[in-house]
């Protein structure tokens, strides 16, 4: 992939852009295999490969510049916005909406925020572009309510310019810190979710729901998960930290009761929507704590399903897992040192087999599948 910004010594996100895409791949499959070091007999599928270019489906995008010429990109070293509107990671109907949201910002008088003079309103504008039916989701992250009366005003322009936009919000984010949002949502339209269809499931995100970047390996992750539990063919499945439930819809078969669980409460209002556009009797979502939940089950499932932060799981998670009666755990890791260590902490579970998925090209960041079975 040839990148404009990364040639110029604009930006240098992505770390290994200068590397073969091929070669990317295998180091990152060579690292992941180096760090179970304690698990014999892994089988070690092939790594999925993503798209190079065109494959993010959201924009986080910083605003510098001023009110009626801003900038939407990253910050450089002195605090400057670099302007990264045609970045060839976004697909084209991602870079198509820059230009009448900065048209927008003008129009509103929404002055972008100073980090250097701490001053200004708009922090960030977030997007996501739903793939198959072109749909947008807009998000300004706001210092204040200042500017929002103006954004009503000039909103039914920017709905013009950009027909494929639903749902259009206002966070508030007042803290002079790298924070990328607040606790307050304001939906500035009647529709406040996009669906996303991914691998034929309708997965339904709010402004604030987790998803995924790349929906090709997204769908991949979400096939491999569904591969082992059919093959493993559990009576009842959890799926621990759940989103907007993608774990628990794949692998919901049949009668087999499945249970997700998510702190986010947003998220599990999706999660119920989708499963009940499915016709899932079986399938249900609770708003919980992961760990809180599984100790304070009454009951084990057959397969337990984890997609953690990066932090990993919490060390008493893992503590319940080893010593449960799960069968078996599928555990999704955007990061494998946090992964060796929590393999590391369940000793009754073995790691049978493990499959790298490049969820982020051009970085050192890829995701990890693995499964694990009691020894």
């Amino acid at each position: 992939m040839h990148c404009a910004y990364h040639a110029a010594g604009r930006c240098r996100s992505c770390t290994r852009l200068d590397m073969p895409y091929a070669d990317q791949l295998a180091a990152k499959d060579r690292h992941c295999r180096s760090l179970p070091a304690a698990h014999a007999d892994v089988v070690w599928l092939p790594p999925v490969a993503s798209p190079e270019a065109g494959f993010r489906n959201k924009a986080k995008m910083v605003v510098g510049g001023s009110v009626d010429a801003p900038r939407l990109g990253i910050l450089d070293a002195a605090g400057g916005a670099v302007d990264l509107s045609a970045c060839p990671l976004y697909p084209a109907a991602l870079q198509a909406a820059f230009a009448p949201v900065k048209a927008f910002i003008g129009a509103a008088r929404i002055a972008p925020y100073d980090v250097a003079q701490r001053r200004g309103e708009l922090k960030h504008v977030l997007a996501t572009l739903a793939r198959d039916s072109g749909a947008l989701m807009l998000r300004f992250v706001l210092r204040s309510r200042e500017p929002l009366a103006r954004m009503r005003r000039h909103l039914p322009g920017l709905l013009a310019a950009l027909p494929a936009l639903r749902a259009v919000s206002a966070n508030l984010q007042p803290v002079h810190q790298a924070v990328l949002e607040g606790d307050e949502e304001i939906a500035l339209t009647a529709q406040q979710h996009l669906t996303m269809r991914v691998d034929g499931l309708p997965l339904h995100l709010r402004p604030r729901s987790f998803f995924q970047t790349n929906d090709a390996v997204a769908a991949a992750l979400y096939r491999q998960a569904h591969e082992w539990a059919r093959e493993l063919a559990p009576a009842e499945v959890w799926d621990l930290y759940c989103g907007v439930g993608g774990f628990a819809l794949r692998c919901a078969d049949g009668a087999r009761a499945v249970v997700g669980v998510e702190t986010s409460a947003e998220a599990v209002a999706s999660a119920e929507r989708s499963r009940d556009e499915l016709g899932l009797a079986h399938v249900r979502f609770v708003a919980a704590d992961a760990t809180a939940f599984a100790l304070g089950a009454a009951r084990a499932p057959d397969l337990a399903v984890v997609n953690p932060p990066r932090r990993g799981l919490d060390s008493a998670l893992c503590a319940w897992l080893d010593a449960s009666p799960v069968r078996a755990v599928i555990y999704s890791s955007c990061n494998a040192e946090t992964l060796a260590r929590d393999l590391a902490r369940m000793p009754r579970l073995r790691l049978a087999r493990a499959r790298v998925l490049d969820m982020f090209p051009h970085t050192a960041h890829y995701e990890a599948v693995t499964l694990l079975v009691r020894a």
